[in-house]
């Protein structure tokens, strides 16, 4: 089956077919993928999946991924006989550290920990990160009782003091080499400060390794564009 032949090539039609196809919005999780494209070079076509019309809800998203999250990348050229849809954002960071033999280390060692900081980010902080926004910005604001609130600060706090510990005597995550474990990792951190506002909560201003990694992370050209994408 050719990328025109999948159900959302009608409602997102490719402009250009023969390049990766990356379904997303600008969230954390979407981010990290058009971040990891403007690193490394590769041509892509980006489609937007707004939310307020429940894109991610609809037969043709649904189709690429069951679970309806975004971001979905389809590679048309994975293989000679039909593309490859993948979803969920870490290993999409896999898949294209593999592809283009980028920002993830060579050796054993080296890529498997990079590995192991990857799913740190996936199993943890992810959603130890979202549960904090959603009682602290969102409708778990106006619960009276803050145990809930307290209790995802508390464990985001010990996280950030992970991550700070293992930056103390490293420029990134995996010491001097720039890598998916860290585009995975500093989109969460800006989230959580930025958007969700809970950097007070969370005492961000005591982990100052990872302020200072995160700082140099937004910093970099293809963050700053791949940041803003879908626009």
């Amino acid at each position: 089956m050719k990328l025109q032949e999948l159900a959302c090539s009608r409602r997102w039609p490719a402009q250009h077919p023969d390049r990766l196809q990356l379904y997303s919005l600008a969230t954390p999780n979407g981010v990290k993928v058009s971040i990891m494209l403007e690193e490394t070079g590769l041509p892509y076509e980006v489609h937007k999946i707004n939310f307020d019309t429940a894109d991610q809800k609809s037969p043709e998203f649904l189709a690429l991924n069951p679970n309806g999250k975004i971001p979905v990348l389809i590679d048309p050229a994975a293989t000679q006989n039909e593309p490859l849809i993948l979803s969920e954002s870490g290993a999409i960071l896999l898949y294209l550290a593999q592809k283009t033999g980028q920002l993830l280390p060579s050796g054993v060692i080296g890529r498997n920990q990079c590995m192991q900081w990857l799913m740190f980010q996936v199993s943890a902080i992810g959603p130890m990160f979202g549960q904090l926004g959603f009682f602290h910005r969102f409708a778990g604001r106006e619960w009276p009782d803050k145990r809930p609130r307290d209790r995802y600060a508390t464990e985001s706090r010990r996280l950030l003091g992970v991550l700070d510990a293992q930056l103390a005597t490293r420029e990134w995550l995996m010491g001097d080499a720039y890598s998916i474990a860290d585009i995975a990792v500093f989109p969460m951190i800006d989230n959580l400060v930025k958007f969700y506002g809970a950097g007070e909560l969370v005492g961000i201003d005591d982990f100052r390794n990872v302020g200072r990694a995160c700082e140099s992370f937004l910093a970099r050209p293809a963050v700053i564009r791949g940041i803003r994408i879908p626009a």
